[in-house]
């Protein structure tokens, strides 16, 4: 691969991954709830669903998705309802975002790794968009003749390092703007706004059209 080609694919990847999107809320959501350190696990966890989203991409699924209403449905179905939910769990929640339980009830506790860790992998395997932007940008910066698989690795590699800054710059963010979140009022406040924005990004992704459709 040229270098040109992947510092390209790396300014695509950056202007991506610090688009707010789901993975980018729950990053900003967990690091209020459980510190910007053990939030960046559930990023590890999206990270992590990236690569597998990847492999299916190059497998052909997102030809599938591409082409299959039923099947695009299915998974965007998915997607949209787990976002729902988390959104009702955090706009229901009457915890302070200072206090030692985590804001976001029921995914983010702030002593289990492979809660944040699943929470993080099941908001990127839910998502229909990732699987046809891979589809769709990655033949963009393959090279001809070259081994295929390498050149997969480094730009799913590439993606996740990109979205991993991405998702440590919102942690960090949160993390300055706590003390500004810390009285019981605007801990609810803050409740609402990502519950709620949880919900959008939900019924938004309901609103996605396969290409078959």
């Amino acid at each position: 691969m040229h270098l040109s080609n992947w510092l390209l694919f790396c300014s695509v990847a950056l202007l991506v991954t610090f688009s707010p999107g789901p993975a980018v809320l729950l990053a900003i959501s967990n690091a209020i709830a459980v510190g910007p350190r053990r939030a960046m696990i559930s990023s590890m966890g999206n990270g992590f669903g990236l690569f597998i989203i990847s492999g299916v991409a190059m497998a052909g699924m997102g030809v599938v998705l591409a082409t299959s209403a039923t099947a695009f449905m299915l998974l965007k179905l998915a997607g949209a309802l787990y976002l729902v939910y988390l959104g009702i769990k955090q706009w229901r929640s009457k915890t302070s975002i200072v206090a030692d339980a985590p804001v976001l009830q029921g995914a983010a506790n702030p002593n289990s790794f492979w809660k944040l860790f699943r929470q993080g992998l099941t908001v990127a395997l839910t998502n229909p968009k990732a699987i046809l932007f891979f589809s769709a940008l990655f033949p963009q910066f393959i090279t001809p003749g070259e081994p295929v698989a390498v050149q997969f690795t480094v730009l799913t590699t590439s993606f996740v390092a990109c979205a991993m800054l991405a998702h440590l710059f919102y942690a960090n963010l949160a993390r300055l703007l706590k003390s500004q979140l810390a009285t019981p009022g605007r801990a609810k406040l803050f409740n609402r706004i990502s519950g709620g924005a949880f919900v959008l990004l939900g019924l938004s992704l309901l609103r996605l059209r396969a290409k078959a459709a």
